[in-house]
């Protein structure tokens, strides 16, 4: 995986957070109508002021442990999902270094066949050199 591969993915992740964002965003303002038009509902309701304050007590405590149950789902996903970043990540970057070594090897392979080769020119010219002289 190459560095462009890399940034578009990271990119991509970006979109992906954002998106998921904005859901949040609107599922908290949905929550919060609704909060709003719950308590709207039972203020102008025809109940004594008795039952509305019970009501009210029961539906804030409902509220309560729903927003308490989605939050700790929230932190579990992202818990989950950060977990998962980071080891895809590591294998990225663990990828990155292996192939990076195989291409250093590869390129000292090259260099000393060509060092060879040249070495095995320069004593061949040295032969024929001497053959010439005696």
């Amino acid at each position: 995986m190459g560095i462009k591969d890399y940034l578009k993915k990271r990119k991509i992740e970006k979109k992906r957070a954002a998106r998921k964002k904005a859901v949040k965003n609107t599922a908290i303002g949905a929550g919060v109508g609704a909060a709003v038009g719950i308590t709207a509902g039972i203020l102008l309701a025809p109940k004594s002021g008795k039952e509305t304050r019970e009501d009210i007590a029961k539906n804030a405590r409902k509220t309560a442990e729903v927003v308490s149950e989605n939050t700790r789902k929230a932190v579990d996903k992202v818990s989950e999902t950060s977990k998962k970043a980071v080891e895809t990540l590591r294998v990225t970057i663990n990828d990155a270094k292996v192939k990076l070594a195989e291409r250093k090897a590869a390129k000292a392979k090259e260099e000393v066949a060509a060092s060879e080769e040249a070495g095995e020119d320069t004593d061949e010219k040295e032969e024929q050199n001497e053959e010439v002289v005696f």
